[in-house]
């Protein structure tokens, strides 16, 4: 399994235009064999700083979702939306190996 986590620079004035983003994106990563863990949108601290994490079963999983997300309507439609607003100013992106807590043995 591979988990993506990006990090995003935000406008803090755009937050309602990323939040949009976000919610479409939730479900096109579900709807495009992914397991979405949500975003994590500035609460309390810095304003300008989002968070999401989202699971694949492998790397040429993720690869085959970048492949079909590149010309999926919908997908299109909410990178427009990102482009038309500039709600988002950047973001790095980071692949990762999850460990989840039923993998770790406890000990007394």
């Amino acid at each position: 399994m591979i988990t993506i986590h990006l990090r995003y620079q935000i406008d803090p004035e755009q937050l309602d235009t990323f939040t949009e983003y976000g919610r479409r994106w939730i479900r096109l990563v579900n709807r495009l064999g992914g397991d979405h863990h949500g975003y994590f949108l500035p609460a309390e601290g810095d304003n300008d700083e989002a968070f999401a994490l989202f699971s694949f079963p492998s790397l040429a999983a993720y690869e085959q979702y970048r492949i079909a997300a590149a010309t999926d309507p919908e997908c299109i439609e909410a990178y427009e939306l990102v482009r038309g607003t500039g709600c988002i100013v950047r973001f790095e992106r980071r692949f990762q190996t999850p460990l989840f807590g039923d993998e770790v043995e406890l000990r007394p």
